[in-house]
């Protein structure tokens, strides 16, 4: 089984080395192939993945900025694994939990799985604003129209 693992980046030159060594990390434990969609990036995010081809399978580079959504569209049309996962370039997800990721869709309990960025967050859950709650709440009703 191959993980085709999408990273769109935008002028991610801080963090795109890290991201991609912690990606290659888990090439120890299953298949993966790795694809970069630089979306026409203005800082040096580029010249950074030029000069480190070695972390990465495939790189695609946008001529304008179309955003996310076409970023990971144009990964999707180069994608052969058999399950794909969108990594963003900016460490918010651990790559190391792509196995608790992909065991509901491969034992069929379900076909697509979503990460939380706040679930679990100390400190999403300790703040006593009404900006936070109300951004917990709305992202709450935005999921269950979504769903």
């Amino acid at each position: 089984m191959k993980i085709t693992i999408i990273i769109p980046v935008y002028n991610e030159e801080k963090y795109i080395l890290k991201i991609l060594n912690q990606v290659n990390e888990q090439k120890k434990i299953q298949e993966l192939e790795i694809i970069v969609v630089d979306d026409n990036s203005t800082d040096r995010t580029q010249s950074i993945l030029n000069e480190n081809s070695d972390l990465y399978d495939f790189i695609i580079f946008k001529d304008k900025n179309e955003g996310k959504g076409s970023a990971i569209i144009s990964g999707i049309n180069k994608a052969s694994g058999d399950y794909i996962l969108i990594q963003d370039a900016d460490l918010e997800y651990n790559p190391e939990n792509y196995d608790d990721l992909i065991k509901p869709i491969i034992s069929k309990k379900t076909n697509i799985v979503y990460g939380s960025r706040v679930l679990n967050k100390e400190n999403y859950l300790t703040k006593r604003n009404f900006t936070s709650k109300f951004r917990i709440f709305g992202n709450y009703i935005l999921t269950k129209v979504s769903n």
